[in-house]
């Protein structure tokens, strides 16, 4: 089999495997017990799928130039810099560098539009925390005038802390200390610019199974993530009985409630919290990163070689 089918399969392995992955680690249950694992694994599931859509079409464009992936985007580059550029390559070829820069493309505008987007929104919050709420010098947090109950951080250089009177009436001290070190484990986390790709991803290709089931999946994740950093400082109970009653309505039957908890994601977290997460088998998280790093090595292969070929010019 020569180099370069070898390396359109390397491409391709990870667009179809992403598909098929990505199903079963929506639903697995030893993702809430390694919440960091599994969005490791996410992340080289998008990541390689987005590389590998783009590596096969490098790998197409170059099987007439020859029979090896190397020497044939070696001497793509070598023309395309010595002045022919690509003539001569035939239409299928065009077609197939067309689709690579393409794809590339149109990640690359969904990601600048969502980063645009993201950090407007930021500025947009804290102008209207600034405006609306008062500091709490003694949470070190903003406090808005409502009964609502609310929690959550604006992340960013300027970091914001948010929580409404109600929260601050519905709490107990241990309890409203586990939701500030919760929350402040999201801004020192980068929680946003974590979710971010994910999310330009699902607006790239909202048709993509992958992409919509990282999009729910990952939050969750981050969520997890920022209970353990909290319930490590403050404990388990406080921070699940202040998740329970933050979820759960002021009004209304017990039922009302349980879809409430459910509609949040707070019965996975909660599930974790009282059930113990630190008692996992320390070969998960090993085999995940494992499958994390060969994900990556056929997409990251075929699209070095390309970029060699422009620091090692042909002579």
């Amino acid at each position: 089999m020569s180099l370069w089918l070898l390396a359109a399969g390397l491409a391709l392995t990870p667009v179809v495997f992403g598909g098929r992955a990505s199903a079963r680690l929506a639903t697995a249950r030893w993702t809430r017990r390694c919440p960091r694992a599994a969005l490791v694994l996410w992340q080289a599931i998008g990541l390689a799928g987005g590389l590998g859509a783009v590596g096969l079409g490098l790998v197409a464009s170059v099987a007439p130039v020859a029979a090896v992936f190397p020497h044939g985007m070696h001497t793509l580059v070598g023309r395309v810099l010595a002045g022919p550029g690509l003539t001569g390559l035939g239409p299928a070829p065009l077609v197939a560098l067309a689709w690579s820069l393409g794809v590339l493309a149109w990640l690359l505008a969904h990601t600048v539009r969502v980063t645009v987007k993201t950090v407007a929104e930021q500025r947009r919050q804290r102008l209207l925390v600034d405006l609306v709420a008062d500091h709490a010098a003694d949470h070190d947090a903003y406090i808005l005038p409502t009964a609502e109950r609310i929690a959550y951080c604006v992340p960013g250089r300027r970091v914001r802390v948010v929580l409404s009177q109600g929260t601050l009436d519905l709490l107990n001290r241990q309890e409203l200390l586990a939701v500030l070190g919760h929350e402040r484990a999201h801004a020192r986390g980068r929680h946003d610019l974590i979710l971010l790709p994910f999310v330009a991803l699902a607006e790239a290709f909202p048709w993509l199974a992958a992409a919509r089931a990282a999009r729910q999946a990952v939050p969750v994740l981050l969520e997890m993530l920022a209970d353990d950093q909290a319930r490590r400082v403050h404990g388990e109970l406080p921070l699940a009985r202040a998740l329970v009653r933050m979820a759960t309505p002021r009004t209304g039957s017990s039922a009302a409630g349980v879809r409430a908890l459910a509609d949040a994601g707070v019965v996975h977290r909660l599930e974790r919290l009282l059930g113990g997460a630190d008692e996992r088998p320390r070969w998960i998280p090993a085999v995940a990163y494992s499958i994390a790093g060969l994900l990556l090595v056929g997409p990251l292969a075929v699209l070095v070689a390309p970029l060699l070929c422009v620091v090692i010019r042909p002579a």
